[in-house]
């Protein structure tokens, strides 16, 4: 696992973009976006809350291709709950086995949990140390 400081999106259409995501939907279906890289790409793909509240609506709260190059990483159920780092885990794990599957050789993923959720930084780490390998950048804000 690489880290590095940058824009998240300065990697769009070069690598795929992880999306930190809880599993909650709006009464119309709709995964809400509501902060940090989540409420970004909301606002940069407007029809986003509605394709992932139907991939959350049939697949459950999990890591899914979302297209446009995005994939969801869910680090809690709702956007009320704390994240939660056994989540967290899981979602590297799952984000993991999908790179593996789709031969994704780059993968740009957000400190998850860190930022708006409050996690610090030093005990997420470890847990995603041992899964991601060189083909996944930690970027951090600068």
């Amino acid at each position: 696992m690489n880290e590095t400081p940058g824009n998240i999106w300065d990697h769009l259409g070069t690598a795929i973009i992880c999306i930190t995501t809880n599993g909650h939907l709006t009464k119309k279906g709709e995964a809400v976006l509501g902060r940090g890289c989540a409420r970004q790409a909301r606002e940069r793909f407007p029809d986003l809350p509605a394709r992932l509240g139907a991939v959350l609506s049939e697949g459950g709260n999990h890591v899914h291709v979302i297209g446009e190059g995005l994939v969801s990483f869910p680090v809690e159920e709702s956007p009320w709950a704390n994240p939660d780092l056994r989540l967290i885990r899981r979602s590297a794990e799952e984000l993991r086995a999908l790179a593996d599957r789709e031969g994704w050789t780059r993968v740009i993923v957000p400190r998850p949990g860190c930022g708006g959720g409050g996690l610090a930084w030093q005990d997420v780490r470890p847990l995603l140390a041992d899964i991601l390998d060189d083909r996944f950048t930690v970027i951090t804000a600068p």
